[in-house]
């Protein structure tokens, strides 16, 4: 028998869905069905406002989300020290 299997390139990977994780999609299901239940009954926008900006802040583009690019970026211009060292040639 000749048996062929498939694997993706890298198995350390963690499993995504167009541009989330599998996590960030259930986390986005769940997340928009309260939020819709929250609009529908108590016309309250501001849990689906939430919702969509999670989604936006977790879409991942070359491994690298939106959230973790602007918290490198808050990391790299505000918290860390930048060291600068001058000297005469």
């Amino acid at each position: 028998m000749n048996n062929e299997y498939i694997y993706p390139q890298n198995l350390k990977e963690q499993a995504r869905l167009w541009l989330w994780n599998l996590r960030d999609i259930a986390i986005l299901g769940i997340a928009l069905l309260i939020s819709l239940l929250a609009l529908s009954q108590l016309n309250f926008f501001l849990p689906l406002a939430a919702t969509l900006c999670y989604g936006f802040l977790t879409m991942r583009f070359d491994d690298m989300s939106v959230k973790d690019y602007i918290v490198r970026a808050i990391r790299f211009f505000l918290t860390t020290q930048q060291y600068y060292e001058w000297r005469m040639r």
